[in-house]
């Protein structure tokens, strides 16, 4: 883990992937999130995080996602921040390559 990724937790530069039991419902915000394992449901306040959510499976790593989403480098922090938040809730989770 870098040490730009330590203090949110989350290393932007590991593969994630978005949790099997968990149903994505786009909104004009972005979207709702529903675990239907944990009962959990997340909002992704804007499309751009529903955009890098759907392309962690498709990118060797949650940067690389958020690139082809448009996240700009003084994006990114704030990017990584709500990656960490779904992890946490584990609505996203760490895949292998």
């Amino acid at each position: 883990m870098s040490t730009e990724d330590s203090p949110a937790g989350f290393d932007l530069d590991g593969a994630w992937r978005l949790d099997d039991r968990v149903s994505i419902r786009p909104e004009r915000f972005g979207a709702l999130l529903y675990h239907f394992g944990t009962r959990r449901l997340s909002f992704l306040k804007n499309p751009t995080l529903l955009d890098v959510v759907r392309g962690l499976a498709r990118h060797p790593d949650a940067r690389a996602a958020c690139a082809e989403a448009g996240v700009g480098a003084g994006e990114l922090p704030r990017y990584r921040a709500a990656l960490a938040a779904l992890a946490e809730s584990r609505m996203i989770q760490p895949r292998s390559l």
